[in-house]
């Protein structure tokens, strides 16, 4: 057993969409089964690698935001994926050590990885829960022991809500999530479009029909319409490079099926001088 986990539970018969991911970033932490899968995605969408890397970057400069220029020191990674370089904690903690991240996935074997590389110093921990159970990932004792409410928190929601169907409501989930947050909270998120190549990116969402997570593809609206309740920052609900990018965008913009933006949890009037009000450099 290992991480509380027998092999029994871990379920390598369907693709998993955070082993695929790993696969597609060049890691090794995937089944055959997945690796099958992402090559008939990278087959019909080869754009499909570039987005990838493209969404890695933009976690990494988006925590670098709110850590250094937003002074958040709490963050909840919900969909965390197989650990690779340059993990929430260790891009949030090269910065300011005293920061606390909490993450949160589906798979049990994104569970053992990423409790394997926790630093043991009480400031990260590793959650087996769902999002679509906010509720269940809020009140688990795991969070509420690491995570204070009542301060500001970074949400981070990277490559995670296309595995939310309409029907599933991911809007009533991030809204659950967002009222639980305190004022001068940040979400920051990314999501899976057919806006740009549509054909290609219809087609790889196909694949997905198979894994243990189907993939909704979703319009600049859609996506933006995420982050009703919190002031979008600049530069907006954009194209992955394109989030305060810190080098040249890729010339072609078309190769990139995925939008992201971060967006600030209003703080009023009286709540400004609060210990909760946190800062707003945006």
């Amino acid at each position: 057993m290992t991480g509380g986990f027998t092999p029994a539970d871990i379920d390598t018969s369907r693709p998993h969409p955070a082993r695929m991911y790993d696969f597609y970033l060049g890691g090794k932490d995937n089944y055959m089964v997945d690796r099958n899968a992402a090559r008939e995605v990278l087959r019909v969408a080869p754009e499909i690698r570039a987005t990838a890397l493209a969404n890695r970057a933009f976690l990494g400069r988006a925590v670098r935001y709110l850590v250094r220029d937003a002074g958040i020191r709490q963050i909840i990674d919900i969909g965390t994926g197989i650990p690779t370089a340059g993990n929430v904690h260790e891009v949030a903690q090269q910065i300011a050590p005293d920061v606390r991240v909490a993450y949160v996935d589906n798979d049990p074997i994104v569970h053992v990885h990423a409790d394997a590389l926790l630093t043991g110093t009480g400031a990260t921990s590793i959650v087996l829960a769902d999002l679509h159970e906010p509720g269940a990932i809020l009140s688990h004792p795991q969070i509420s022991e690491l995570i204070d409410f009542g301060q500001p928190v970074a949400l981070l929601l990277v490559a995670i809500l296309h595995f939310i169907t309409d029907e599933e409501s991911p809007g009533g989930i991030v809204a659950t999530l967002r009222d639980a947050l305190a004022p001068g909270s940040y979400l920051a998120l990314s999501h899976a479009t057919g806006d740009f190549r549509a054909e290609s990116a219809v087609q790889a969402a196909a694949v997905y029909d198979m894994a243990t997570s189907t993939l909704t593809l979703r319009g600049h609206d859609e996506v933006a319409g995420f982050l009703d309740g919190f002031e979008i920052l600049d530069p907006g609900v954009v194209q992955l490079p394109l989030w305060r990018p810190d080098g040249k965008p890729p010339r072609d913009l078309s190769k990139i099926l995925g939008y992201c933006g971060v967006g600030r949890k209003p703080v009023t009037r009286a709540e400004s001088t609060g210990p909760a009000a946190g800062r707003d450099p945006a």
